[in-house]
This record gives structure tokens, sequence and C-alpha cells, in this order.
């Protein structure tokens, strides 16, 4: 977190000088943080910290006054790690500020749950569609005019048509008697 350039050597660790600076961001402010010999016996008040200003200039300067007698080295990676740190706050306000459509992903196990739900209901469906088309055939045809005549109300409409259909055909259809040479009658139906 305190490392001014992020390498491991004997220059820019924190850990091993005792008298360090670095650039930190914390919540869209930069910190300049500075470690002294006077504070090493307390290590939870190890790093003195000063907040930076917002403008890139003045905030150049500060670090310029905080680090006048420093190591060059580390008013020179400070000063390059406060640039990094404001070029990425700008980027971010840039960011922020522009709206882009939110991307929401969908749970693979619940797509596969109601894809199977969707599927097994148009199951239901179809057996469901296909035992009432077969009833109302049945109901058409006449098997059931003599049982359960209280519970076809829904179906009246598309009954009466096919029992006046079965009417009709009955009226056309009569009985004509046929006598033969040998004395034998025979019925049949005419159309």
């Amino acid at each position: 977190k305190y490392s001014v350039t992020g390498l491991c050597n004997r220059q820019s660790c924190p850990l091993a000088n005792s008298k360090y600076a670095t650039v930190v961001e914390e919540a869209g402010t930069a910190y300049l943080c500075m470690k002294t010999v006077e504070r090493a016996h307390t290590p939870s008040k190890m790093w003195h910290r000063v907040p930076l200003e917002k403008n890139y200039a003045k905030a150049l300067k500060q670090v310029d006054g905080m680090l006048t007698h420093w190591s060059k080295f580390l008013v020179h990676k400070s000063k390059q790690r406060l640039t990094k740190i404001t070029q990425f706050l700008m980027r971010t306000r840039k960011l922020l500020k522009e709206k882009r459509p939110k991307i929401v992903t969908m749970p693979a196990k619940q797509i596969k749950r109601e894809a199977r739900r969707e599927s097994k209901a148009h199951v239901a469906a179809q057996l469901e569609n296909s035992i009432e088309k077969e009833l109302l055939e049945r109901l058409k045809a006449g098997t059931y005019d003599n049982h359960h005549s209280h519970n076809l109300g829904k179906y009246e409409g598309l009954i009466a048509p096919a029992k006046a259909e079965s009417k009709k055909k009955a009226q056309k259809r009569q009985h004509v008697e046929i006598e033969y040479e040998d004395g034998t009658v025979a019925k049949r139906l005419a159309k």
C-alpha cells in the first residue's frame, strides 16, 4: 500500500527505510504519507497523512514544500505517483458522469429452472387440451348422454350443434322393408 514504486528494492521499500514518503488515494482524495524515525516507536501513528489539494499544480507545490530536505528519489517518485493518482481520479469522475447501461447477469441455474418449468407447463397444457378435445368428441358422439348431464353447462354451445346434426341425419334415414321372393323380410336403412 505504501510502496512508492511498487518494486521491492532497498531504495523504494517502506519497511527498509526509516524515512519514507509516498502518495496514496482513499475515497477520491490524495494523501501525502510521510514516515519518520521519531514516529517509529508507535506503529499505529507511524505514518503522518496530509490531504493534498484537488488542484494538481497546488498539490505538486504542496509535495515540494513538505519534502524539501528529503531524497530527490522519493520526491520525484512521489510526484510521479501523484500524477498517476490525479489522472485516475479525473478518469473516474468522467466515467461517473457518463450514463451507461447497467449489465445484469442472470444466473445459469435460474435460467435452466425457468426453461424446465416452461417445458413442463407446455406439456401439461398440451395434455389438458388433448383430454378436452377427446371429451368434446365423446360428448358430440353422444357417449355421455345419460350420465353427468348436470355438469355439461359450459359445453352446451359445442354439444347442441352436434346433436342437431345427428337428429337431421336420423330424420333423413328411414327404415325400408324389403320382401324377398323366398318370403324373408329384411329391414334396412335408406339414406
